[in-house]
């Protein structure tokens, strides 16, 4: 059974072909996070949204013409027949490029129906992108149905990235409400805390504070959450300070990725759109692991006081510290 559509995007085929495949450009439109190794042979992963993976096998590649890979969800309740194919084809066209994308061998009409809906929705994102430059933060993964400390860290990511993405250089010395950290320094201690939870987690990761602030958390933050996920949130993870419950850590993340986020757009003035269920879910984790002995040594500020008016977010950042200005 199959799924077939046709697209046509105001861009050349070179553009498109890196629109399709290329993890900066996939962020912007169909994937939280994504990993892609393009070539015959070579995997890819991406979170398509928060708890949701797609992952395969590249099995053609003709840059800029057409690209096949095998697709597969990851969760363990997917089916284990749930392997099928993905054609995509570019042509040149007035006005642009055609792109048709064709899913086949999905095993029954509800699995056609189901990735048909997927599908129309990333490609009416992939033609936003394409036309205005800005598909917008994706109402799919802003509250996932199913909150975890995993989950709620995909759609954190989501987040903060989509705010990293308006930062510059010229930004670089512009104090945050951290008031030790002015943008490049909060910037080097996000990676640095990605990067030590991925390293407690075996997962290989290398900083690379030439890219772009986005580009540089998404290329952390991908494959600590991907080895977390394989890891699962029982027992312990040895920090090397010390060792502290799975959930945890996991929950620093949702921290580091929302909070920081806030702490950006805030340095920036640029308005963070979060849906309650997710700042709620958040507040919850914060309250969890921010306790008076972690105050004590330095980690957080005492928290502070808000207005009766203020929002879901407002409140999770007061409670780590943070002075929110009516």
């Amino acid at each position: 059974m199959i799924y077939d559509k046709t697209v046509l995007l105001p861009l050349n085929v070179d553009q498109a072909f890196e629109l399709i495949t290329q993890p900066a450009r996939l962020r912007r439109w169909q994937a939280v996070a994504a990993r892609v190794d393009l070539k015959v042979g070579g995997e890819y992963r991406w979170t398509v949204t928060p708890g949701h993976h797609a992952a395969g096998t590249f099995t053609e590649i003709e840059p800029g013409k057409r690209v096949v890979f095998t697709w597969a969800w990851e969760q363990p309740e997917a089916p284990a027949d749930n392997v099928s194919t993905v054609a995509i084809t570019l042509e040149p066209a007035d006005g642009g490029t055609t792109v048709r994308f064709v899913h086949e061998g999905l095993p029954t009409p509800e699995a056609v129906a189901a990735h048909s809906e997927g599908w129309n929705h990333y490609l009416d994102r992939l033609l936003a992108e394409a036309s205005t430059g800005d598909a917008g933060a994706d109402e799919w993964a802003a509250a996932p149905a199913d909150l975890n400390e995993l989950t709620s860290a995909d759609a954190t990511l989501a987040i903060v990235q989509r705010v990293l993405a308006h930062v510059t250089e010229a930004d670089a010395q512009t104090q945050t409400p951290c008031a030790d950290f002015n943008v490049s320094q909060l910037l080097d201690h996000l990676a640095g805390s990605i990067a030590n939870i991925a390293k407690a987690l075996g997962a290989e990761v290398a900083d690379d504070a030439g890219k772009s602030p986005e580009v540089r958390i998404a290329d952390l933050a991908q494959p600590t959450l991907e080895a977390f996920y394989r890891r699962g949130l029982g027992g312990a993870i040895d920090m090397g300070f010390a060792e502290l419950p799975a959930t945890v850590v996991a929950s620093i993340l949702n921290l580091e990725f929302l909070v920081h986020a806030w702490d950006f757009a805030k340095a920036l003035g640029l308005e963070v759109s979060v849906a309650d269920e997710l700042t709620d879910y958040v507040e919850v984790l914060a309250q969890n692991t921010i306790s008076e002995q972690v105050r004590a040594s330095g980690s957080f500020a005492p928290a502070q006081e808000v207005a009766e008016t203020a929002s879901s977010l407002e409140r999770l950042v007061a409670f780590t510290g943070r002075t929110v200005h009516a």
